[in-house]
């Protein structure tokens, strides 16, 4: 990730993310509508073609496509032909982007999210000032859906093809360990390691009850015998032991998190592992940062801590949560091994938590 030129004049900065923001509603609208996949399917499309498909009025469809080709989205053929004869195609590369829900590159669900914050700005605007928090469900299906379609293509394959094989612990896997996600959320990690490794007994938990639906329909779409709870932390006493126990995203949103991983050490098996997944920011606090940590602490002051400082007492960590506090969290949680797992994650940086 580049740093931000000290230099780059402000009004500069606001205005390109001012042109993000509202790209990024067009790409909301094109994935909400299905524009996208019909433009896939049908290789190329006019305006009338378009809005017949997908059941959109001619006129919104002609001005999505114009702006879509305009932000170089889409393609179109000859832009001197009349309005309603252009013929509008979606680039194979640029159909990875917004439609291959496990492809590493997919980040068409960044819009999702960005319109779950939007509904509940006045919210977190009025949590500022009283200093209490915005609960994770205000947030909506747009923030719930996209935060797991965000996720999924690592919790799909990075997952079972890198961070498990990693754990010293891995060969548990094939034998048949038990495992629990803790705080699935919509399931994709729980359903990848069920698929990956058959014999394995896989449980997701998370207090949530529509995340908790969304993953079981999952698993029931994916054919896959995963186990899903909607229950917190506590419960993992009365399922446990287990072999693993992932806390992937989690950490940074738990309101206390050292709880939470003093029960998922009394959970672990003999031997067992915890594996965290979190962001891979920065050592320590540097301004200006670079995009990495200015797009977590853009998430953080918008939803991440609003959503952990509804609970009482909160550790108020916020998204931007460094590798010193992980390795005191875990400390504190009697779990004294923590080691940094020597693989790519991505966004993310992860660890392997043993007593």
């Amino acid at each position: 990730m580049s740093t931000v030129p000290v230099a780059t004049p402000l009004d500069e900065r606001v205005f390109q993310a001012t042109l993000g923001a509202l790209e990024l509603y067009g790409i909301y609208i094109g994935d909400r509508l299905g524009l996208y996949r019909a433009l896939r399917e049908a290789e190329d499309l006019s305006v009338p073609e378009l809005a017949a498909r997908c059941q959109i009025h001619p006129r919104y469809a002609q001005e999505w496509l114009e702006q879509q080709a305009v932000a170089g989205v889409l393609e179109v053929d000859d832009p001197a032909t009349a309005a309603d004869k252009r013929r509008y195609s979606l680039p194979e590369a640029h159909a990875v982007v917004l439609l291959d829900h496990t492809d590493a590159s997919y980040v068409a669900p960044f819009g999702q999210m960005l319109v779950g914050i939007a509904n509940v700005l006045d919210e977190v605007v009025a949590a500022y000032r009283t200093g209490e928090g915005v609960p994770y469900s205000r947030y909506g299906a747009d923030f719930r859906h996209g935060q797991g379609a965000i996720n999924r293509p690592a919790f799909t394959s990075a997952l079972v093809e890198e961070w498990l094989p990693a754990l010293s612990v891995a060969d548990r896997l094939e034998r048949g360990a038990r495992l629990v996600d803790v705080g699935c959320g919509q399931g994709f990690a729980t359903i990848a390691a069920a698929r990956a490794f058959p014999a394995v007994e896989a449980w997701g938990i998370d207090n949530d009850p529509a995340s908790i639906e969304d993953a079981r329909d999952h698993a029931a779409a994916a054919g896959v015998p995963a186990r899903f709870e909607c229950a917190d932390a506590a419960s993992l006493a009365l399922l446990g032991p287990f072999d693993v126990v992932l806390v992937l995203e989690v950490l940074h949103d738990l309101a206390r998190p050292v709880e939470v991983l003093d029960t998922a050490r009394r959970a672990l098996a003999d031997g067992g592992a915890i594996l965290v997944a979190d962001e891979a920011v920065a050592p320590r606090f540097v301004a200006p940062g670079d995009d990495l940590e200015r797009m977590m602490y853009g998430w953080s002051i918008t939803h991440c801590l609003p959503a952990s400082m509804t609970e009482r007492p909160s550790a108020a960590i916020g998204t931007v949560i460094r590798e010193e506090t992980v390795r005191d969290l875990a400390r504190q949680a009697g779990l004294e091994s923590v080691e940094v797992l020597d693989v790519d994650g991505g966004f993310f940086r992860l660890y392997e938590l043993r007593p």
